[in-house]
């Protein structure tokens, strides 16, 4: 398991750095394709990965990825309230089909994995973009391996101790403080060549640990749901790893994090 894990995780780093690397139609195609994945594995949890109210989840997700790559920001509250509009009909019109937890997941789940993970390709297309887009594998990646040396050193009070009884705050505090580390190092390396975001050695810090700690809840929300619903993992598209929302639940929250993050500091820190 650990060898398969390992080779695993090495092949993501190098897709990773490549599909990151080149950006463009590469990154939004890939991002578009692993929201799907990840959306029909929350579906499959709830059990309407086939049902009506999944398609339309589907057609939404690829409605949003659509509006998107044409820089159509504006519609995506019009697509929102036609999907919410749709979902509805289909429950009203076929009552009793579904129940009224079937549609919220249907709704919610968009968002959830859709929604937040197209940042990724979002904080690539912004201003220094190719540099930043690295802080959210930073305050993802760098977040865990921190928090789980941190943890294992310096643990004794427990973060969620009926959820996650491993987690630490001492390992939370650790993982935050040192993503806002790899960010500053990050910061002195490729800093100068930022040509948009004012002080880069302050607001990739600041950025990466903001990020870091939202990362935390978001690893916690996705096992929070597997354990309502009894699972493992999500699935087993990436061996050694589960589902694609067993290795992304934290960068789900992380890429808006970096997203919001950067655009607030970008105005701010000079």
């Amino acid at each position: 398991m650990f060898t398969k894990r390992l080779i695993s995780g090495i092949i993501l780093v190098i897709l990773a750095i490549i599909i990151v690397g080149n950006g463009g139609l590469l990154l939004y195609a890939t991002t578009a394709l692993i929201s799907l994945i990840g959306l029909f594995e929350l579906y499959r949890v709830m059990r309407i990965e086939k049902k009506l109210l999944g398609v339309v989840g589907y057609l939404t997700t690829i409605s949003y990825y659509g509006i998107i790559w044409y820089d159509g920001q504006k519609y995506v509250t019009l697509m929102v309230i036609a999907a919410l509009m749709i979902l509805m009909s289909l429950y009203v019109f076929t009552f009793p089909k579904y129940e009224t937890g079937e549609v919220t997941v249907a709704f919610f789940g968009v968002f959830y994995v859709a929604v937040m993970l197209s940042y990724l390709y979002q904080v690539r297309t912004m201003a220094d973009g190719g540099y930043l887009v690295w802080l959210i594998f930073i305050s993802s990646w760098g977040c865990d391996t921190c928090a789980y040396c941190t943890g294992m050193l310096f643990g004794r009070h427990k973060l969620a101790p009926v959820l996650s009884p491993k987690k630490s705050v001492e390992g939370a505090i650790g993982g935050a403080l040192g993503a806002g580390l790899l960010g500053f190092l990050y910061a002195l390396a490729f800093g100068a060549r930022m040509s948009e975001l004012m002080n880069p050695r302050v607001a990739c810090p600041v950025a990466c640990a903001i990020a870091a700690v939202i990362s935390q809840i978001g690893d916690l929300a996705a096992s929070a749901i597997k354990r309502n619903h009894d699972i493992k993992d999500y699935g087993n598209v990436i061996p050694g790893h589960g589902g694609i929302l067993d290795r992304f639940d934290s960068m789900l929250f992380t890429a808006p994090a970096i997203y919001f993050a950067i655009t607030f500091l970008g105005q701010f820190v000079r």
